[in-house]
């Protein structure tokens, strides 16, 4: 069992979707977990974020934003960054992958839609390299 971590910057977007969709792609193969290299413990994910993530089944609601730490990075495989620059803490022997996606917040419906497939294709795309 592999463990990918999703990390973007503030981990109410873009981490969020990539670690549910992982999760539900893989279906317990492996573990997902996500953080933000600025995340606000108190903060929430994205409410856009949260309808589209809805639409497909997905409920991200009660999810609350994770602050990116060493230790945490230290339990993945995989490091996904997803727009977190030099923030993203490198650890040795771990495989890094960078996706380049707009950042959700305040974005249109469809753009957040856009977003959401482009993640799932990804995701699926990694949970086959992982299989």
């Amino acid at each position: 069992m592999a463990t990918a971590l999703f990390v973007c910057l503030h981990n109410a977007g873009r981490s969020q979707m990539s670690a549910a969709l992982f999760e539900q792609a893989v279906n317990g193969r492996h573990r997902a977990l996500s953080a933000g290299s600025e995340a606000d413990p108190d903060g929430h994910v994205h409410p856009e974020v949260v309808e589209v993530m809805r639409e497909l089944g997905i409920d991200l609601s009660d999810c609350r934003p994770q602050q990116l730490t060493r230790e945490l990075a230290e339990q993945a495989d995989v490091v996904v960054t997803m727009g977190c620059g030099d923030a993203c803490p490198y650890i040795p022997g771990k495989r890094y992958i960078d996706w380049e996606l707009p950042d959700p917040k305040g974005r249109h419906i469809d753009e957040v839609r856009a977003t959401r497939d482009d993640i799932a294709a990804r995701v699926r795309q990694l949970a086959s390299e992982l299989s």
